[in-house]
């Protein structure tokens, strides 16, 4: 198991980008969480087998069809044992 968490810059607020990150997430049976920050980012964790999860990162990329996706930063983190995907405030 693995665990990313992204940051995403760009149209990513009102674009839908965390919903469809929830639906992206529980397709691809990775878990975590995404929310939307105060900076107009979106940052999200991703928890899961290795393929999946860089399989979401690899989404983050361009996001839903509304989205601009103008950087990720992403960062290796040790795995909590996160059980769910969440969409958090």
């Amino acid at each position: 198991m693995i665990r990313r968490r992204v940051l995403v810059s760009g149209t990513v607020q009102g674009v839908f980008f965390r919903d469809s990150c929830r639906r992206a997430a529980a397709e691809a049976e990775v878990v975590g969480w995404v929310r939307n920050l105060p900076d107009g980012r979106v940052e999200a964790v991703f928890e899961g087998d290795p393929d999946p999860v860089e399989q979401m990162v690899a989404w983050t990329h361009h996001g839903p069809p509304r989205a601009v996706v103008d950087h990720v930063e992403v960062h290796e983190e040790q795995p909590e044992g996160l059980l769910v995907f969440a969409i958090t405030t």
